[in-house]
């Protein structure tokens, strides 16, 4: 199966999963148009000033459309929001144009990102657990690349990917059965979804479709965009996490380890 089926194949999980989104769209809408900004306490610093130099924002993988339009919210003149699910990117309209946002979104595979932004953008702005559903992280780091402007900057704000190999449910770290292993190459398929994130939607697994993930390690994802022609110009390991991923393990465990990963690069 290549690159583009898998792809697919996530789109029909993501649709699937986007319920629990629409579930929770009139508190997002109220969230936004109260002024709030969807970020975790690290994005501040890498996001800051946006209102000074950021005219054109592209949010890539953007799911229901709340982090795209904290963007709005925090100084981005306008927002654009590509996702590959049909019902988030309807969601993340909806929102929008509640909010009379200057805010594009488009449904489609993020390596088919329309040519027609391509050197729009002063930020690009993508993570939060979306560079595991990319099965081909090296064609991915090309998209930000053509659509950034010359002084352009890609933001990737992570979970850190050596929390991938850890069991969810335990209370302490435990290694993971499947995920386990830091240095797999192979794309692993599961169906279903974390009690701690959309849960099972009221569905036997059997009835959830099929999705598949990469566990991109630091040095690829970074190779990947510096071979893209993209330069690092700051990353930093955070303690805090972006979503409940562990909630039997006390906080101050988790703090031990890096939770989430910023990556900032510019284009020259």
């Amino acid at each position: 199966m290549d690159v583009r089926d898998l792809h697919e194949q996530n789109r029909r999980g993501w649709n699937q999963g986007a319920e629990a989104y629409e579930a929770d769209e009139r508190a997002r809408l109220e969230f936004l148009r109260s002024g709030g900004t969807n970020f975790c306490p690290p994005e501040f610093a890498y996001l800051e000033g946006l209102s000074e130099w950021c005219g054109r924002a592209v949010h890539l993988q953007c799911a229901s459309g709340q982090d795209t339009l904290s963007l709005w919210n925090l100084g981005a003149r306008e927002v654009v929001g590509v996702d590959i699910s049909d019902r988030m990117v309807e969601s993340g309209r909806r929102t929008a144009e509640a909010l009379s946002a200057p805010a594009t979104f488009y449904r489609c595979d993020v390596l088919d990102t329309p040519h027609e932004l391509d050197g729009t953008a002063d930020l690009v702005y993508t993570g939060r657990g979306a560079l595991c559903w990319i099965m081909d992280i090296v064609a991915w780091a090309k998209v930000p690349a053509r659509l950034l402007k010359p002084r352009g900057r890609l933001y990737i704000f992570e979970g850190h990917p050596y929390m991938n190999v850890w069991q969810l449910e335990p209370s302490s770290y435990v290694f993971d059965p499947v995920y386990g292993d830091y240095f797999n190459e192979k794309p692993i398929s599961d169906a279903g979804w974390p009690t701690t994130y959309i849960g099972d939607l009221g569905m036997q697994a059997a009835q959830h479709e099929v999705k598949h993930e990469r566990q991109w390690r630091i040095d690829q994802i970074v190779n990947a965009c510096l071979d893209a022609g993209l330069v690092l110009t700051k990353m930093g390991e955070h303690p805090e996490p972006y979503w409940n991923q562990f909630p039997n393990i006390p906080a101050e465990e988790l703090r031990r380890l890096p939770q989430t990963i910023s990556l900032l690069f510019t284009k020259p």
